[in-house]
């Protein structure tokens, strides 16, 4: 196995995030898709090793990443074992618990229960005696937030994570708990959201501002659109797309012929501005320095290394930025 010497951090740039002292990389990875149970642990390894290799520390989890659930980490884990783990005091590992997980009233949710053993199983699946970001995956409207607050209070306190998130919180879900980590001294630093140039709930809501401007970091998920925002669709569903060979997440009925009139027309944008459309897309997310990290997703090392060839163009002019508002209008 090869893995590059000191240079690869001159390859990323590193983004404070909020108000702590941890640094992420712009683009981190999610092991989200293509690291479950019917992915190649061979293609899963080169992916992880290209990404460390271009100086992305970050590698991002959570207990139900799959298919099957826990299947993520637990090819993870192996991929640590094997190469990846000498380097563990030079990466950033976080996961998180939110979502169902295992039958019965005890695996869901945000319960201290659930919560406390949820982080063992997924520590035990890696391999890992502590994760460097433990998040709250989904905000739960029927435990108390203080529970789920001193669940991942204590979880810090107990060494099993250095920091904490939440992940799907909106601006006042936020606030709240923000307030609760406040009182209790915890080290909150980040919020996950969905964000992309197609979906912009976290400007509606407010939540980019107030982070910003309260010392939170944000990092996004689905920054691509599930594919939309790459030129994968530029000419209709290819029959080898995730849309006919999974259909999960994205769906057919999505790709309006509207919604690939925006595309097309960003991706000539794209091409004035010497950037892949991906790239741009990308680039856009971390155009103000409001947003840590951007997380991609990857099915093959390739996709990373034309990711982060963004790292380079990441600012906009104001007609640039009129552009592009009046296209996605």
């Amino acid at each position: 196995m090869y893995l590059a010497s000191e240079t690869r951090y001159d390859q990323m740039k590193y983004n404070r995030c909020g108000a702590s002292g941890l640094l992420l990389p712009a683009v981190s990875l999610g092991l989200w898709h293509n690291f479950g149970s019917n992915a190649s642990f061979d293609h899963m390894t080169d992916i992880c090793h290209t990404a460390f290799d271009h100086g992305i520390t970050h590698f991002d989890l959570a207990n139900n990443y799959g298919p099957v659930p826990g299947a993520a980490e637990e090819n993870f884990g192996r991929i640590l074992k094997n190469s990846l783990g000498v380097y563990r005091d030079e990466l950033l590992i976080s996961t998180k618990a939110g979502y169902e997980m295992w039958p019965g009233p005890y695996g869901n949710w945000g319960s201290k229960k659930y919560l406390v053993a949820s982080l063992d199983q997924s520590l035990h699946r890696m391999g890992l005696d502590y994760v460097d970001i433990f998040y709250h995956h989904r905000p739960d409207p029927n435990t108390p937030l203080e529970e789920t607050a001193r669940a991942l209070d204590g979880i810090v306190r107990s060494g099993k994570a250095l920091y904490v998130g939440v992940s799907n919180y909106n601006k006042e879900q936020t606030i709240a708990i923000a307030r609760l980590f406040h009182e209790m001294g915890t080290p909150f630093i980040i919020n996950q959201r969905k964000y992309s140039m197609l979906v912009r709930d976290i400007e509606k809501d407010g939540l980019k501002d107030y982070a910003a401007k309260n010392g939170i970091g944000i990092i996004t998920f689905c920054p691509l659109a599930q594919g939309l925002l790459t030129d994968r669709y530029l000419n209709g569903i290819p029959e080898n797309s995730r849309i006919r060979t999974d259909g999960r997440f994205l769906k057919e009925e999505a790709v309006t012929e509207e919604t690939l009139n925006k595309v097309r027309a960003l991706n000539r944008l794209a091409g004035e501005r010497g950037q892949t459309m991906a790239q741009m897309a990308l680039a856009w997310i971390l155009r103000d320095g409001d947003i840590t990290s951007v997380l991609i997703g990857a099915s093959r090392s390739s996709q990373v290394l034309d990711n982060i060839g963004m790292i380079g163009n990441t600012q906009f002019s104001q007609e640039e930025r009129q552009a592009i508002e009046q296209i996605l209008a």
